[in-house]
């Protein structure tokens, strides 16, 4: 099943106290618990300004509604090609 990347604005997202970003967590839980089995959210990096979150999912499609339903922004969705890391680099 594919993977994306989705970008959402969230000003001073990098400062969301533990109990504002459970909060969050548990919004999106319950959106993803409600489309069904086919959305799974992996994980999600937080900065300044942004989450970078990252989700299995057939389609874009899906993972708009989540955003809609959750009252989330989706500023961007990007499928991924492929994922690397630094064993990519190491020779056979």
């Amino acid at each position: 099943m594919p993977k994306f990347v989705i970008e959402r604005d969230l000003p001073g997202a990098g400062s969301l106290s533990p109990e504002e970003l459970r909060t969050i967590s548990q919004k999106s839980n319950k959106v993803i618990a409600d489309l069904g089995p086919e959305i799974h959210w992996l994980h999600s990096y937080v900065t300044d300004d942004k989450l970078y979150c990252v989700y299995v999912a057939p389609d874009a499609d899906i993972i708009l509604e989540h955003a809609r339903c959750g009252g989330f922004p989706a500023n961007k969705v990007t499928r991924l090609a492929t994922m690397i890391d630094p064993s990519t680099g190491d020779t056979a």
